[in-house]
């Protein structure tokens, strides 16, 4: 692979913004920032114009994309049509996810999943089960019949259908025993509390166990009261746990976010939930202009890309554009333990980049130091 040296006008590392640098790239990694006029030799040098460059996106929880929902094609197209919708929005790394579902089926997609990755398929950082471990009073969109409490047996069956793909799981910690949830996080999978009517005092026990994230805040969860602060009064209280949000003014309002965001900091971070329309299989989506529905009208999936989430954050939630960038990109790769890889412009990590305009439309992405 060739070096390159990327020049922009503006470049955000991940903490701050560098006006009149170039980004090294070597081999796909970058190997540091220096001055655009002192740029080594051997560097080909690439001017991107007067723009910002930034780290790209990582989505922890998308159904499929450009067509197609992954439950219903568990196929390897399916998964290169939701990679390329990702990239649409700037996002060079996802994780497929499976809403609840029978247990063959989910071992199926772990399958399919796998087959992708060793056949060169881009940007998949593994896969995300949603369920069936949850409750059925904050099912959602979520299909009754498939929940069911864990069993020891079946997550040593998932563990081992899904070494080194399946990655991580929401599932509810009232519905869970202490010994499956000790088995999940032993096994290095990242546990996520969601679709959950826990109590307070269930959700701080679960994160106390060593529960570090929550999914889609406000959706599907027992909500903060004055008598009852639920599972989103634990997630606001409790200091390391971090947790998505679905940024679409749909799934939650905007001023709910900005609450938050002024709550928890560094600890929120951006989803898209994007799920695809499809008439058949276990899950039929309905798009209805800014949404997605169940037939019946059951809210089911929101149609948001990465950068959309990043440009709600500003322009309807009031979050600066830094702190906007992070939530996409640094933080989502924290909740993986993988900061040093993605979402930061170091030594080291990955050249996975993106170029906006003012108006933070996506004019470039930059996969492994390649335009």
């Amino acid at each position: 692979m060739s070096a390159t040296a990327f020049i922009a006008r503006e470049i955000f590392t991940g903490s701050e913004i560098q006006t009149g640098k170039a980004v090294l790239v070597k081999d796909g990694k970058v190997q540091g920032i220096t001055e655009a006029d002192a740029i080594p030799a051997g560097y080909r040098k690439a001017d991107l114009g007067g723009y910002l460059l930034a780290p790209a996106f990582l989505d922890l929880q998308i159904y499929g994309g450009n067509g197609k929902l992954f439950s219903a094609e568990m196929t390897t197209e399916s998964l290169e049509a939701t990679y390329e919708y990702c990239l649409q929005g700037g996002c060079t790394q996802f994780q497929i996810t499976l809403a609840t579902n029978s247990i063959e089926k989910f071992i199926r997609g772990l399958e399919v999943a796998r087959e992708y990755r060793n056949g060169g398929g881009k940007g998949l950082l593994g896969v995300h089960l949603e369920g069936p471990y949850i409750n059925p009073v904050k099912k959602g969109a979520h299909i009754e019949k498939f929940i069911k409490k864990p069993e020891e047996s079946e997550i040593r069956q998932l563990l081992q259908k899904g070494k080194d793909i399946f990655r991580m799981m929401t599932l509810a910690p009232e519905q869970c025993d202490r010994t499956c949830v000790e088995l999940l996080l032993n096994s290095g999978i990242i546990l996520s509390a969601g679709h959950s009517n826990a109590t307070y005092e269930q959700a701080i026990d679960g994160f106390y166990q060593g529960i570090p994230a929550a999914t889609h805040l406000f959706n599907a969860m027992s909500p903060l009261q004055g008598r009852q602060p639920g599972m989103v009064g634990a997630i606001y209280d409790n200091n390391d746990v971090r947790c998505s949000v679905v940024c679409d003014g749909v799934h939650v309002d905007f001023a709910s976010i900005r609450i938050s965001k002024k709550i928890m900091g560094d600890r929120l971070f951006f989803i898209t939930d994007a799920v695809a329309e499809v008439a058949y299989g276990e899950y039929v989506h309905v798009f209805k202009g800014d949404r997605y529905t169940l037939p019946d009208g059951t809210l089911s999936g929101s149609s948001l890309t990465m950068l959309q989430c990043v440009r709600n954050g500003v322009e309807k939630c009031g979050i600066p554009l830094p702190e906007a960038l992070r939530m996409a990109s640094l933080y989502p790769a924290t909740v993986l333990g993988q900061q040093a890889q993605w979402g930061s412009i170091q030594p080291g990590a990955r050249a996975d980049l993106v170029l906006l305009d003012e108006e933070l439309n996506l004019l470039q992405v930059i996969v492994d130091g390649e335009r």
